[in-house]
């Protein structure tokens, strides 16, 4: 099968999906109002409540959405093979994605900026609300440690890709000042941003001396590190307390002066990444070699693909980037198609590349099936795979090798660190939120909150379990992350679907979606939970059972308590604003 008409394919599904179907969930599920005066301009305050424009909230909105994981997904995926990863991909992103992404948004926008959890004790009342967090609270938990671990092991890898990532963080704090201090336009900044950044790349490819090895500065991987680690271990704990530090820092800074210039270049940097990876893909004319489909022994596709690819299709993350913190810096309702449902489509198009750079890779059938032998496998070699595969099609523009892969490694790391600061940024907000419900007047401090964000979340990530040994807690929770991901994405729509009904607009293109994710997700978890997790005893399988188990009762009692009060249909609006 040739790539290039894949990816045509899947490019106008994508594009008709927003041209026309977000059109009508604006205009007549939604009703976006122009002059509805949004919770930026109600409670600007400088810090998190910004009124932004609509192109650089979208850059904040796609890149926060848009980490390691739509890329990672399809990459294992494609183990069922390219079709059933792609069908899921495109419509996920056009029916499910796409309206989850939008409706949390605006949902948000009209109860004052408040969170999915928060505005679930309006429509659902106070105990689903308590559940809610908590089910929130250990998603963004298991984001901050899967993301981390992503990052480090990144870095660790691709040693080129860390000093242009971090030159960065300067030149974002620098657009910041000019843009809000200044007044000035954040477009061409942003631009020389990103051209300093590929220029440190290819330089760091090139010269040794650029590359910030840590475990080549400890004597290679044959040398001794600290604490009787060994020398990546050491290296490990050394770049999660570096990250660790940063998210600290990046999600207590008011959000002009990092989040949003920083997300701004990391926008244009997917943009120059996706035109590279799809003119490569032009230029080279790949055929792809992986199987469409690939029938399995030991993990059947249904309904382990529909929580395999969660970014990229449907993920209930984006609704809490949307409510946590596009919401409050919407500047005015109807951007909300543009920031929401387009983010979604923008994470799509990754997906597809995703996909499309991995069934490309393998010179046959063959290796691609020797590669991908098991889902195990699969999980292990997923992302590099993707590098691989995105550095081959970057060959096709001239581009050589080893600049490639140090590009497409800087553009995962970004986008992933987006993700980790913006989590530690919403786990932050969840924190304050139970302190005020539980009456703990330190949690409300946002240096207390974020404290006890970041400590936990290193915790998590260095907790000496699973087969890679010490640091090894982001890859031990990833099969869990993916169920409770999709969870909460469904019981988001099915909050939106509440509110719709009590509005008397038609709820029907959210609650389809909703049921799908919502059966399909079940399904999954329960399969999980109980023969794969349970009875076996080993330190992984009860980390993952606990917290498995956990979210699988909580998301049934609030699945309930949701349908409860959808069946009741009591007429009460909890739009104070009386939109429509």
């Amino acid at each position: 099968m040739n790539a290039i008409l894949v990816a045509i394919i899947g490019m106008v599904v994508l594009a008709l999906g927003y041209r026309y179907y977000s059109k009508y969930i604006a205009e007549k599920i939604f009703r976006l109002d122009p002059n509805y005066k949004t919770p930026a301009h109600q409670f600007n305050d400088g810090v998190d409540f910004v009124p932004t424009n609509k192109f650089v909230l979208w850059g904040h909105h796609f890149t926060s959405v848009a980490g390691a994981a739509p890329i990672l997904g399809p990459a294992i995926a494609v183990y069922w093979g390219w079709l059933p990863a792609l069908l899921w991909v495109l419509l996920g992103t056009v029916f499910a994605a796409g309206v989850h992404d939008f409706g949390t948004l605006v949902l948000s926008v009209r109860n004052k900026g408040q969170s999915v959890g928060t505005i679930a004790d309006k429509l659902i009342g106070q105990r689903a609300k308590i559940l809610f967090l908590f089910i929130i609270l250990i998603l963004v938990l298991m984001v901050n440690a899967v993301f981390a671990w992503v990052i480090s092991n990144l870095f660790i890898t691709y040693p080129s890709s860390v000093l242009p990532v971090f030159i960065q963080i300067p030149l974002a704090v620098w657009i910041g000042y000019a843009v809000y201090k200044r007044q000035k336009k954040m477009l061409v900044p942003s631009l020389i941003a990103l051209v300093i950044m590929y220029v440190a790349a290819i330089l760091a490819s090139k010269y040794q001396f650029l590359q910030i090895d840590l475990v080549r500065y400890m004597g290679g991987e044959e040398g001794t590190g600290l604490f009787g680690l060994s020398t990546v271990g050491t290296a490990f704990f050394i770049w999660i307390m570096i990250l660790m530090i940063y998210v600290y820092i990046a999600s207590t800074l008011p959000v002009w002066k990092l989040l949003q210039p920083r997300d701004f270049i990391n926008s244009h940097q997917l943009v120059v990444g996706l035109g590279i990876l799809y003119l490569g893909l032009l230029f080279t004319n790949p055929t792809i070699s992986a199987p469409v489909t690939n029938s399995v022994d030991d993990k059947q596709w249904f309904p382990l693909l529909f929580i395999t690819i969660a970014c990229g299709a449907i993920s209930g993350f984006h609704g809490l980037v949307s409510s946590g913190t596009s919401s409050k810096q919407l500047d005015k309702e109807t951007d909300a198609r543009m920031v929401g449902y387009l983010g979604a489509v923008g994470e799509g198009i990754l997906a597809l590349i995703s996909i499309l750079a991995v069934a490309t890779l393998f010179s046959s059938k063959e290796e691609f099936l020797g590669t991908y032998s098991s889902f195990a496998e699969a999980n292990g070699t997923g992302l590099g795979n993707f590098v691989l595969g995105a550095a081959n099609l970057a060959e096709g523009l001239m581009i050589p090798t080893e600049i490639a892969t140090t590009i497409v490694s800087i553009i995962v790391v970004s986008f992933a660190a987006t993700t980790l600061d913006s989590s530690v940024r919403l786990m932050r907000y969840i924190i304050a939120e139970l302190g005020m419900e539980y009456n703990i007047p330190a949690l409300e401090k946002k240096h207390v909150a974020t404290t006890v964000a970041v400590v936990s979340s290193a915790a998590l990530v260095l907790l000496p379990e699973g087969p890679n040994g010490f640091g090894s807690g982001g890859y031990v929770l990833w099969p869990l992350f993916g169920t409770a991901n999709q969870l909460l994405a469904a019981i988001s729509l099915l909050l939106v679907a509440v509110w719709l009904q009590r509005l008397g607009r038609n709820y029907v293109p959210v609650l389809v979606p909703m049921f799908f994710v919502l059966g399909t997700t079940l399904i999954a978890m329960f399969q999980q939970v109980v023969y794969e997790w349970s009875w076996i005893g080993s330190d992984q399988n009860n980390l993952l059972f606990v917290f498995g188990a956990i979210i699988f009762v909580f998301a049934i009692w609030i699945s309930l308590t949701a349908f409860s009060a959808l069946r009741k249909n009591d007429g009460t609006s909890i739009d104070q604003d009386k939109i429509g």
